[in-house]
C-alpha cells in the first residue's frame, strides 16, 4: 500500500499537467529514434563499416559487440573457437604424449621387455616432444585465462602467433622425430615377432588399458607426425578469422609459413634417406576434415557399393567393436560373453536426386538405398572388407534396455551382428542413425514378420 501512496503523492506534487507530458514523451521518444539512427550509422569497430543492427533489447545490448557489424561478430566468433580449437588439441595431443611415456615407455623400460637402446630406437626423441608441449601449452593457457580474467570474451588480446614463433624451436624436435618414425616403426615390427612378452604386453594394453581408447602403441607414436602437419591448418583457420589490422595478423602468416617450409624441408630429407612416406599426405587428410579421416577408406568404400559420388552421403564414420553372437541367447548373458574386435565402420547412404529441371538439383531426395560398410584395420598398408556391405533394407536394427552400451543388427536369414563404441553415447548415436535409415527403406513390416524364421530369440529384440 505505501508504494502507491508515495506515487500518488509524487504524481499529485510533479506539476506536469497532461498536456505537457505528452509533448515531453514525444520528445523523448524523437530523442530515442534519432539515438537509434545515430546507432545505425556509427562505424563499426572491427572494419569500419556503418551497417550496425539497431540493439532494441537493452538488456541482451552488449556494449563491447554491440560495436560491431553482424560480419565482424561472425569473425570473432570463427576466430573464438579457431583459438580454442587449436589450445584444445594441444592439450589432446599432450595427453597422447604423457601415454606414450607412463603407459608404454615406462612399463617396458621397468620390466626389462627391451634394452635402453631399443627404447631409445622406438620412442627416439619422445622426451624432448613431451617437454616442449609442457611448455607451449602452459603458456597458450596463461594467456586464454588473463584474457577472459580481463574480460575479453572473444579472446582478442591472445597471440597464437606470437607465441608460436616463440616456439619455433619446436619444428627441429618434430623433424628428428619424423625421420626416425620409419625405422622405429621397423625396429618395433621386428622386435614384435622376436619377444612374446613385448607381443603379450602390447596384446594386453591394448585391450585392457581403458586409457588407451583401445588404440595400439602404433596409433600413438604417430601423434607427433599428426600433430605437425596439423599446424598449418589450424593457423589458416586463425588467420582467416583475424582481421589484418590485428597485431597478431603478420606473426599467425609468418608462424605458418615456417611451419610450411619445415614441412617442406622434412619431406625432402625423407626422401633423400630412401622412405616412401611423406608428411605431405597427413596435411591433405587434415584439410579434408577437423580429424584425420582416411580418404582411402572411403574410396574402399565407394569402389565396393559402385554408386556414384554425388549420389552418395557418408552420414557416420568410425572406429566401431563388433561381434558376431553364436545364439540369440546373448542378451541373457550380458555383452562380456561376446567376443569384440576392432572394426572400421561407414554408414553410407545412396540419395535420388530430385529432377534436374528443378532450380535445387543439387537438393538430395529420398533414400535410394543405405549400407553399412566393415572394415579391417590396415594390413601391410592395404584395408580389407570384413564381408559384402550390410545393406540396411535387410536388417533389423534394435537395441535392448538391459544392454544399453550395445546394440543388434540382423540380416534377415543370415547374420546377426552386435556393435558398441567405447564410448555409450557415441552407441547410441551409431544405433539411432542405423536404424533411422534402415526404417526410410520401406519395407520395415515385411521384414519385422520375416523374424520369426530366423533362429533368434525374438522376445529380447525390439524394433
Amino acid at each position: 500500500g505505501t508504494r502507491t501512496k508515495s506515487a500518488d503523492v509524487e504524481r499529485a506534487d510533479s506539476g506536469i499537467g497532461q498536456m505537457p507530458a505528452r509533448k515531453w514523451r514525444n520528445r523523448a521518444s524523437e530523442t530515442l529514434s534519432s539515438l537509434q539512427a545515430w546507432e545505425a550509422h556509427r562505424p563499426c569497430t572491427d572494419c569500419g563499416e556503418r551497417d550496425l543492427p539497431v540493439e532494441t533489447d537493452v538488456q541482451n545490448c552488449n556494449q563491447r559487440r554491440a560495436d560491431l557489424c553482424e560480419k565482424c561478430r561472425k569473425r570473432r566468433t570463427e576466430r573464438k573457437e579457431s583459438v580454442l580449437e587449436f589450445v584444445n588439441t594441444e592439450a589432446s595431443y599432450g595427453e597422447d604424449l604423457r601415454i606414450i611415456k607412463e603407459e608404454f615407455y615406462l612399463p617396458m623400460q621397468a620390466a626389462g621387455l627391451l634394452s635402453q637402446e631399443q627404447l631409445q630406437g622406438i620412442f627416439s626423441n619422445i622426451q624432448e616432444l613431451i617437454d616442449l608441449n609442457e611448455n607451449f601449452l602452459e603458456i597458450l593457457q596463461e594467456e586464454i585465462d588473463q584474457a577472459f580474467d580481463q574480460g575479453d570474451d572473444d579472446l582478442m588480446t591472445v597471440c597464437i602467433g606470437e607465441i608460436f614463433l616463440e616456439f619455433v624451436n619446436m619444428l627441429p624436435a618434430f623433424q628428428t622425430y619424423c625421420l626416425q618414425q620409419s625405422s622405429s616403426v621397423n625396429m618395433l615390427n621386428a622386435l614384435e615377432k622376436e619377444k612374446e612378452l613385448l607381443r603379450i604386453f602390447l596384446n594386453v594394453s591394448q585391450n585392457d588399458n581403458t586409457a588407451l581408447r583401445r588404440m595400439n602403441l602404433r596409433s600413438f607414436l604417430m601423434a607427433p607426425l599428426q600433430r605437425v602437419t596439423k599446424y598449418p591448418l589450424l593457423l589458416s583457420r586463425i588467420i582467416k578469422a583475424t582481421t589484418e589490422y590485428h597485431p597478431d595478423h603478420s606473426s599467425l602468416r609468418e608462424a605458418k609459413s615456417r611451419i610450411e617450409s619445415h614441412l617442406e624441408h622434412i619431406n625432402m630429407k625423407t626422401k633423400q634417406e630412401g622412405n616412401t612416406w611423406t608428411l605431405r599426405s597427413f596435411r591433405q587428410d587434415s584439410k579434408k576434415k577437423r580429424e584425420v579421416i582416411n580418404i582411402e577408406m572411403r574410396e574402399t568404400a565407394l569402389k565396393t557399393v559402385g554408386w556414384l559420388r554425388e549420389e552418395t552421403r557418408f552420414v557416420m564414420e568410425g572406429s566401431l567393436q563388433l561381434a558376431q553372437p553364436p545364439d540369440g541367447q546373448w542378451v541373457k548373458k550380458g555383452s562380456k560373453t561376446l567376443k569384440f574386435q576392432n572394426m572400421q565402420v561407414l554408414l553410407l547412404v545412396n540419395m535420388k536426386r530430385v529432377s534436374e529441371s528443378s532450380l535445387e538439383s543439387a537438393e538430395p531426395g529420398p533414400v535410394k538405398d543405405a549400407v553399412l560398410v566393415l572394415i579391417r584395420d590396415k594390413n601391410n598398408g592395404k584395408f580389407h572388407l570384413l564381408r559384402e556391405p550390410l545393406r540396411l533394407s535387410n536388417c533389423i536394427v534394435s537395441s535392448d534396455p538391459d544392454c544399453d552400451d550395445t546394440f543388434e543388427l540382423i540380416e534377415i536369414r543370415r547374420e546377426a551382428f552386435v556393435f558398441r563404441d567405447s564410448d555409450r553415447a557415441r552407441t547410441h548415436h551409431w544405433f539411432r542413425q542405423i536404424r533411422r535409415y534402415s526404417r526410410e527403406l520401406g519395407s520395415w513390416k515385411k521384414r519385422r514378420n520375416a523374424l520369426p524364421n530366423i533362429m533368434i530369440s525374438t522376445p529380447h529384440t525390439r524394433p
